[in-house]
């Protein structure tokens, strides 16, 4: 598998950092090239699931030289679930690459190859495949966060609270027999995520569908199935709400007008009931993304400061997470 030179990921530092204005700025732009350029390798496209001749590829992007288990970020992007590419998703996980951290970024069908639930079985099968190969990359299973930004958020949720009982992970390669000496986990093996980092995610597909939050990239994500409100909520994040899930923390301004913050509200709202642990981050008069550079230390400073609660991250700069 080709690796990407560090030079590659140095550009991404700099398109991070962005022009330099002032002497901070150029000094931080210096800093953040030399430590991804130096410590990091990125091996892309490397496909873990293969369905209708359809190859789902990922991007494993880790520091140099693991010799132990790192935390591992597991990102999905935004688009709708009818758009977007695990490529355009890169410059954001530069923060979580600061931290020292093990990023897999990865693809899934879009609707224009498959409808809805086929989004959440891909992602679904990318979390199993990260317990698979875990000894191979150094993966620390047991400090794995998914994340992502809009329907990416939504897939993060969901993929960290569905059950193995919904059935989702039923196509995804490993043993279906479930037996002692599966090279990975049983279909029916429950895996856990430590904790999901959610950017303005759909938690209640259903209410997406009609009415006055009807939304189209919702619509053509089911398509016309018959049964299209029975598959929106076995894909909503609200359906799973119970006690046991994993801490999660959302990042939702509250003039989003592509999804709902009133689905945030009311998410977070029912996670109260359930004793899990949750932290909902409002950004006043915030749109859908495109948050200001103070918004967004705001926004990270409090991502931080949850994943050390919750004993996800111990250190305070890169190269200190483990």
């Amino acid at each position: 598998m080709r690796k990407y030179s560090a030079s590659a990921i140095a550009v991404l530092s700099l398109v991070l950092v962005g022009a330099p204005g002032s002497a901070r700025a150029q000094n931080d732009a210096a800093t953040t090239i030399n430590h991804i350029a130096n410590a990091y390798t990125l091996v892309p496209n490397i496909t873990y699931r293969t369905v209708s001749n359809w190859e789902a590829k990922l991007d494993i992007i880790q520091p140099r030289g693991l010799t132990a288990p790192n935390p591992t970020l597991i990102h999905y992007h935004g688009g709708g679930w009818t758009a977007g590419t695990k490529e355009s998703a890169t410059i954001s996980l530069l923060p979580y690459l600061q931290m020292g951290w093990s990023v897999v970024n990865v693809e899934y069908r879009l609707s224009d190859v498959a409808l809805a639930p086929a989004a959440v079985e891909d992602s679904r099968c990318a979390l199993r495949w990260v317990y698979k190969n875990a000894k191979q990359y150094n993966f620390d299973v047991n400090k794995i966060v998914t994340t992502g930004n809009s329907a990416g958020g939504h897939l993060a949720l969901v993929v960290g609270m569905l059950p193995a009982s919904a059935g989702l992970d039923n196509t995804c390669a490993g043993d279906r027999s479930g037996g002692s000496n599966a090279p990975g986990p049983s279909n029916t093996d429950e895996l856990k995520v430590a904790a999901v980092v959610d950017w303005f995610g759909i938690t209640d597909v259903n209410e997406l569908l009609g009415g006055p939050n009807r939304r189209s990239y919702a619509v053509a994500w089911l398509g016309a199935m018959m049964n299209r409100e029975e598959i929106a909520k076995q894909v909503s994040p609200m359906t799973y709400v119970r006690a046991g899930i994993p801490p999660i923390i959302s990042v939702h301004g509250d003039a989003d007008p592509t999804v709902p913050y009133s689905q945030k509200q009311r998410f977070h709202q029912a996670l109260d009931g359930t004793g899990a642990a949750h932290e909902l981050v409002t950004v006043p008069g915030g749109k859908h993304g495109g948050f200001t550079d103070a918004e967004q230390l705001k926004n990270y400073a409090a991502i931080r400061a949850f994943l050390t609660k919750h004993k996800i991250l111990t250190g305070t700069g890169a190269g200190t997470s483990q």
